[in-house]
């Protein structure tokens, strides 16, 4: 899931001049996760224009990974497929695996991978886009920053 920065979730300074002195402390507590169903909300849009092409799926797949930290020359390689509607078919598969470090560095590199994929959907397919691509299989590779 996408999530907002922390400072958007930061308790919120109320001025009462600007809210006048008859804002109750419940009323306060509703405008704060109305603000927050909305920040909420906005960031799920990110997926609302449907995607046409295969390089449209590869430009909004690759906004959605982030390499962590601390990792150089490394890769996985995840195979997946899609549904026609914009979901996973399954858990995605790592193919190919090469990253620096020990066993634990590997895995959290590979859990960031496949977290990143399956966070970025589902995606929406325009309908010429959904027939061409259910149920056949992808892979793409995840990279570390240069």
């Amino acid at each position: 899931m996408l999530q907002p920065s922390s400072n958007l979730l930061a308790s919120p300074s109320w001025d009462s001049g600007i809210f006048g002195s008859g804002l109750t402390t419940m009323r306060m507590a509703r405008l704060a996760c109305t603000c927050l169903i909305l920040v909420l909300a906005g960031a799920e849009r990110l997926h609302a224009e449907p995607l046409y092409t295969v390089d449209d799926l590869g430009a909004a797949l690759s906004r959605c990974w982030t390499p962590p930290a601390g990792f150089k020359d490394s890769f996985v390689t995840l195979r997946f497929g899609f549904r026609g509607d914009g979901t996973l078919m399954g858990p995605p598969r790592p193919t190919a695996i090469r990253v620096s470090g020990d066993e634990k560095q590997r895995q959290a590199f590979v859990a960031a991978a496949t977290e990143a994929l399956q966070n970025c959907v589902p995606l929406e397919f325009a309908k010429e886009l959904s027939d061409e691509i259910a149920g056949n299989v992808f892979t793409l590779q995840f990279k570390s920053a240069p």
